[in-house]
């Protein structure tokens, strides 16, 4: 048996994996609120006090940097370490990786059902792939091609300087450098991120909050119900906002795609992209935004980009990653 974990800002997904041929099979899984425990051995403990099959192997998706078997999680006030791991299951296979790297390696086990396709391009099938998500943070990783497979890396590009690409933008940055001191694509590409440049929009005047979803906003996920108004063209100031974002989004996108030369595809990934898919589909933002790389446009522009719908992708990558013991 196998346990995987995907580790996040809001929720960590656990789960029970029996391998089954070239691949594994989810037997049992729970998800919970990251926030409600002090560290995620206490989350293993939690699950295997329900769940006591005797595990051989164990890998941990996890949003923050991770070396030599530990991580100081970005979005959470943990210190993960392998060893505390190891002994809470009981087992010695126990793997430690980024979270992006496992949403990378879970793309080998999606079925086309997971998968929707935003622009075919031209699939170059050796070359390097991308991978970006926005969720509580903002995730980048590659992937390499060598023999024929293809290795996930991980990255911290999430946390580069914001690149504003228009007047509203550069308000948007400065607006943001007076809040945090310095910005970062996580800063605007994130469900905060969304957050952020919606109250940009209301505290610089540029568009009217009514006083009835200001006060929804306090009662509720407001990246969420903001996406929602957005869906629905309920509200201009909401609808804006998600413009924004989406300029903004596939304006990275594109620079992942250029920064790892990306011909193999770019993969998006994360909590908001499967909610937001119809405006992705539906509006030019996301495409210009991508498109838009001056002498470099005509490569930018063949790259095939992929949304993600299946929320167990780092799940199913970090069974993979414990599977093979790390080979692809």
């Amino acid at each position: 048996m196998i346990l995987a974990c995907d580790v996040g800002g809001t929720s960590t997904r656990v789960a029970l994996f029996e391998p089954v041929a070239d691949r594994a099979v989810m037997v049992d899984s729970e998800t919970v609120r990251s926030a409600d425990y002090r560290t995620l051995a206490a989350i293993v403990e939690d699950f295997r006090s329900r769940h006591p099959q005797t595990v051989t192997a164990a890998c941990f998706g996890v949003a923050g940097p991770v070396k030599d078997g530990q991580c100081i999680t970005t979005n959470l006030p943990w210190h993960v370490e392998v060893k505390q791991l190891q002994a809470v299951l009981g087992a010695s296979q126990v793997t430690l990786i980024n979270d992006l790297v496992a949403n990378a390696w879970g793309i080998d086990w999606l079925t086309p059902d997971d998968v929707v396709s935003l622009h075919p391009g031209l699939t170059d099938e050796t070359g390097n792939r991308a991978v970006i998500s926005p969720g509580t943070g903002l995730g980048e990783a590659g992937m390499i091609c060598v023999d024929g497979r293809y290795r996930p890396f991980a990255s911290e590009g999430g946390h580069s300087e914001f690149g504003p690409r228009s007047d509203t933008q550069f308000d948007l940055a400065r607006y943001l450098e007076r809040r945090f001191g310095r910005v970062s694509y996580e800063n605007v590409l994130s469900g905060p991120g969304l957050v952020n440049i919606y109250t940009f929009l209301r505290n610089s005047a540029r568009a009217d909050e009514p006083e009835w979803f200001a006060d929804e906003l306090k009662r509720t996920d407001p990246a969420a119900r903001i996406s929602e108004a957005a869906l629905k063209s309920e509200l201009p100031i909401c609808v804006d906002a998600m413009r924004i974002f989406l300029k903004i989004f596939g304006a990275e996108a594109g620079n992942l795609a250029l920064k790892l030369m990306a011909t193999g595809g770019v993969w998006l990934g994360g909590g908001i992209v499967p909610k937001i898919m119809p405006l992705i589909v539906s509006t030019p933002y996301f495409m210009e935004g991508f498109t838009a790389k001056g002498k470099l446009s005509h490569i930018v522009e063949k790259i095939p980009i992929m949304a993600i719908r299946n929320q167990h992708t780092a799940l199913l990558g970090s069974a993979r990653y414990a599977t093979r013991q790390g080979q692809p």
